[in-house]
């Protein structure tokens, strides 16, 4: 068996026997199974890796996709079928590594984080399920495929989000998340019937083929083709697109990410870090051929939103102060910096830059990112509180954690020679190259980024300094962050973040699979360091001890400063569509009309019915003298009519 094919098959295993078996039989040992799974996954992840990459992936030059798992499914026409298997080229290696990497961190953190859990094995067996999921999906070889498994990460994320279903927020959150991204999802399939439609092939080799070769009739045919003024090939990938912006919380569909956190703090490291959140990223770059070569209007639409987004998100994250929901915007700020770089990049060479960062933020941050959740669940398990006022002084009790959230803290600001400077800048590099207006819109969220990640790391591990951490050090369940598998974690992920920036991720992944050089120049960085920095120190003029400075100035900003505090009110618009216009305006007569025209008319028939069977009633009495004396009538009718005629003749 191919050991592709093990990597998805051991977390699936894991989850079929914690389901099953678990919480009668197995109980602690679900997490150990789990664990053993994630990291044999992870040790072949690494082989196929090295093997790609090393050894037989490059060809001339070039690294090239190979798939060495396919087996045909379902068959409509000789030439239209669905196949399972497994594709192997340069962002599902990279892919495959995260997500294992990432996972198999989670899997060892949470023996700490959630032992004496009641739902112990049934927490490993969802995690296994959300890791099969997403493995599923960056490895598929088809766009069906891919829409499966995508699907399949959207209810394994609803069962981990929902996961203490106790709590009517987390139930409330996870139903959220859900319907959300089957709005969205519900464009990502209209996309998938217009593209495939046209194409004739539901193969992602094949549709790229099709679709950048310009004598080919398929791209002929979907570009005549129009709806709106705007060609079909627009439309299916920008379909595609709201698909991806909605597992990706892209604005305006982000609304189900903050509330996400309401699942155990390892499920939010391992959903924002490397998976559900960076799927859209990788449906987009899955198809980047297509977008840039065929459809640079649709790139467009993608570098907008992601621009956008990066900004909205990161200027909400500036006044939360729940430590989860400032790492959640955070997320979607860095989310939104992966996509506006796909959106500026074109295809192939120097020009395919943007696509390159795109892929190396999206490696270096699911280092950095995780390793901020899995502290902020540390010290949730040390404080027992998200929120920021039951925090400060912390690094006194908690020297390990401190050190370790800062080292993120400062990857995810850009500050060299950490993780995110590397990636972070060729970002910046390719905006500035095509989009002078991007660029300059992504330099300040940059700063900003700088300024609310050290908000939240001067307000936990300093600000009101002595009292709290005295206060913290006679906490009975200080112990807890202590944990052995929680704090390696922290260090292997630490490591992470200060080495994950060297890695010469260009000459592995580009748009067209030959080698691009690292595009770091000392006198460009100027520039963006300085307002990082600029950021940091900020922020400790702020917050590095406790003072009335900040409280004055959002009182100065007003209205502005509320209307960030309540996150642009999207949440209260999207609840006032919901309820006042979709609800009374639309389900509401929907439901008097089915209940008094459709029901009512059902019921009229009925009652009619009724009646007419009870007039009838009579004539089955079951009496045997009133059956022949009908019987007798009959005939008599029956002579006396017969003999009418016959005077008649």
């Amino acid at each position: 068996m191919s050991s592709s094919v093990l990597i998805l098959l051991l977390p699936f295993i894991s989850f079929v026997v914690s389901g099953i078996w678990g919480r009668k039989y197995l109980k602690n040992f679900s997490g150990i199974l789990g664990t053993v799974c994630m990291l044999v996954s992870f040790i072949l992840a690494a082989s196929v890796a090295y093997n790609y990459f090393f050894v037989t992936g490059r060809v001339g030059g070039q690294y090239l996709g190979t798939i060495p798992f396919e087996m045909n499914w379902l068959r409509f026409t000789n030439e239209l079928s669905i196949n399972i298997g497994i594709l192997i080229d340069p962002i599902s290696v990279m892919m495959l590594l995260v997500v294992t990497f990432i996972s198999l961190m989670v899997h060892v953190y949470s023996l700490g984080y959630m032992k004496g859990e009641e739902r112990y094995a049934t927490y490993y067996s969802f995690l296994s399920l959300f890791t099969f999921s997403m493995l599923g999906l960056v490895v598929a070889t088809n766009i069906f495929q891919t829409y499966v498994f995508w699907e399949l990460v959207g209810v394994s994320s609803f069962l981990l989000i929902g996961f203490y279903f106790q709590k009517a927020s987390a139930v409330a959150a996870s139903k959220k998340a859900f319907i959300v991204t089957r709005f969205a999802d519900l464009g990502f399939l209209a996309g998938i019937l217009v593209l495939s439609y046209y194409s004739g092939s539901l193969d992602f080799k094949e549709i790229i083929a099709r679709y950048t070769d310009p004598a080919n009739p398929h791209l002929q045919a979907i570009a005549t083709a129009s709806f709106g003024g705007v060609s079909a090939l627009s439309w299916a990938l920008t379909l595609i697109f709201i698909g991806g912006a909605g597992k990706s919380a892209m604005f305006p569909l982000h609304i189900w990410l903050p509330d996400a956190m309401e699942g155990p703090t390892p499920v939010s490291a391992l959903i924002h870090a490397a998976t559900m959140v960076v799927a859209g990223v990788y449906l987009v770059a899955r198809l980047f051929p297509v977008y840039a070569i065929s459809c640079p209007a649709a790139l467009h639409v993608v570098a907008i939103v992601g621009v956008i987004s990066a900004a909205f998100a990161a200027l909400i994250a500036c006044t939360q102060t729940d430590i989860k929901r400032v790492l959640a915007y955070s997320t979607m700020s860095q989310i939104g910096f992966m996509m506006f770089a796909l959106g500026v990049s074109k295809y192939g060479g120097e020009e395919g830059l943007g696509y390159m960062a795109s892929m190396f933020h999206l490696f270096t941050h699911a280092v950095f990112k995780a390793l901020l959740f899995l502290c902020a669940g540390t010290i949730i398990h040390h404080v027992h509180s998200n929120e920021l006022k039951d925090m400060g002084g912390l690094r006194k009790s908690m020297p390990l954690t401190h050190i370790t959230f800062l080292l993120a803290c400062l990857a995810i600001a850009g500050i060299p020679p950490f993780a995110g400077f590397f990636s972070k800048e060729e970002i910046l590099s390719a905006a500035f190259q095509h989009d002078p207006v991007i660029y300059w819109a992504a330099i300040a969220t940059a700063a900003l980024t700088s300024f609310y990640m050290f908000r939240l790391f001067f307000m936990t591990f300093y600000y009101d300094g002595e009292k709290k951490a005295e206060a913290h050090g006679h906490d009975d369940h200080s112990a807890g962050h202590s944990s052995i598998a929680m704090t390696g974690v922290q260090v292997v992920l630490a490591i992470g973040a200060v080495v994950a920036g060297f890695v010469p991720f260009g000459q592995f992944v580009s748009s067209d699979g030959f080698a691009l050089p690292t595009h770091i120049d000392i006198s460009f960085s100027v520039l963006p360091v300085s307002l990082s920095i600029g950021g940091i120190l900020l922020a400790m003029f702020f917050f590095y001890k406790k003072s009335d400075k900040a409280i004055r100035i959002s009182e100065g900003l007003g209205s502005v400063f509320v209307t960030l505090k309540h996150k642009f009110y999207i949440d209260e618009i999207y609840a006032f569509v919901t309820k006042k216009i979709i609800f009374n305006l639309i389900a509401a007569p929907a439901a008097w009309i089915d209940k008094n025209i459709v029901d009512g008319m059902m019921n009229t028939f009925a009652k009619a019915t009724e009646v007419f069977s009870f007039s009838l009633s009579g004539w089955q009495s079951g009496k045997v003298q009133s059956y022949a004396a009908w019987f007798l009538a009959g005939v008599l009718s029956l002579v006396l009519i017969s003999l009418y005629l016959l005077q008649l003749l």
